[in-house]
């Protein structure tokens, strides 16, 4: 795990967001599903998405949305970044769902956040909802799939 000097280096875009053990993602647009989609023989079907208005959020009780991150991301060839929610959000039941970021990604950050919860809960843009921790990758290749954005 890198430490913040790295981090810096690594993602100057995000230098107000380095925290001492990542970087600190800050919540850009909200989405609900309003198709369905499937994934049937790796070929991806992916669910239309609607946005919600903002810039304050209301999540419902027992329902997902998609959240987009508020700048893309480039994660360098030879490292990969694991994300993880933030506690705030745990603690008021409200999970984030990731994935991996693989070295060579570059790209707008889609993550699902679902509330367990009874109550609704209010979210604002710019809010931080999850932190990415960066490992080295000693020998890795390069991300090269259909989520991959032109720099």
């Amino acid at each position: 795990m890198l430490g913040e000097k790295e981090l810096i280096k690594l993602f100057p875009d995000f230098k107000e967001l380095v925290e001492p053990s990542g970087i600190d993602l800050a919540l850009d647009e909200i989405f609900v599903q309003k198709s369905s989609g499937s994934l049937i023989d790796n070929e991806k079907n992916l669910p239309d998405l609607e946005p919600l208005n903002g810039p304050i959020y209301t999540l419902e009780s027992q329902t997902a949305y998609l959240a987009t991150i508020d700048r893309k991301i480039k994660i360098p060839k030879g490292y990969t970044m694991l994300y993880k929610p933030r506690s705030t959000l745990l603690r008021s039941f409200v999970s984030v769902q990731t994935a991996v970021g693989d070295p060579g990604f570059y790209g707008t950050l889609m993550f699902m956040l679902y509330n367990h919860g009874k109550f609704d809960y209010k979210i604002k843009k710019g809010d931080r909802i999850a932190q990415g921790v960066v490992f080295e990758v000693d020998g890795s290749g390069e991300y090269n799939g259909s989520y991959q954005e032109e720099e």
